[in-house]
């Protein structure tokens, strides 16, 4: 899968890997894994959070949370579904943890360092995508980012096929709406 946007090449996936296990075992097999999946992880985290650095370190950890898995379990059925699903639960932690934190500032009055822009033809439309309820954010970014189907999507969320239709119906629907031009005002 070929992951396009703002995502740095440099250093994602290159090195980050820890090798360890020197008898073979989980590790050479996780460590093709993280650095087949690192970049996608990455720009799904993105997706949610709009901060790249908050999506490295989120990537990061899910990758060490499915590590953790992997080697408990002896590997895992679909490490690609259970990946993403740790890294839709942590983006939202991290998203929410950071509007506790705005809120914090403004009652005590500080204001917060100011956003870096990313330079993105698609800012506009990822903006709206994270101002969508989480599962709608996580099911359209895993759908269009990822260009994953229905099915692939309801595995990794844990939820049923319909539901995930209805995320993608009603995400959509937000889009448009969010979206739409103005409408112009004629000479009344």
């Amino acid at each position: 899968m070929t992951v396009s946007g703002p995502i740095p090449d440099s250093g994602v996936g290159q090195g980050d890997v820890a090798q360890t296990d020197e008898g073979g075992g989980a590790q050479p097999a996780f460590d093709a894994f993280a650095r087949e999946q690192r970049r996608a992880l990455v720009a799904f985290a993105w997706t949610l959070t709009g901060d790249v650095g908050v999506a490295e370190d989120v990537a990061q950890d899910a990758l060490h949370a499915t590590w953790q898995a992997w080697e408990r379990d002896g590997g895992l059925r679909h490490p690609e579904a259970w990946a993403r699903q740790v890294v839709a639960n942590r983006a939202a932690d991290r998203v929410r943890r950071a509007g506790r934190e705005r809120r914090a500032l403004g009652l005590l009055g500080a204001r917060p360092d100011p956003t870096v822009d990313l330079p993105t033809t698609d800012h506009e439309f990822w903006d709206a995508v994270r101002a969508l309820p989480d599962r709608q954010a996580q099911a359209i970014a895993l759908h269009y980012l990822e260009d994953r189907p229905v099915a692939e999507i309801a595995e990794i969320l844990g939820c049923a096929p319909a539901t995930v239709k209805v995320h993608l119906h009603r995400g959509r629907r937000a889009l448009a709406d969010a979206l739409a031009p103005a409408p112009e005002e004629g000479p009344q």
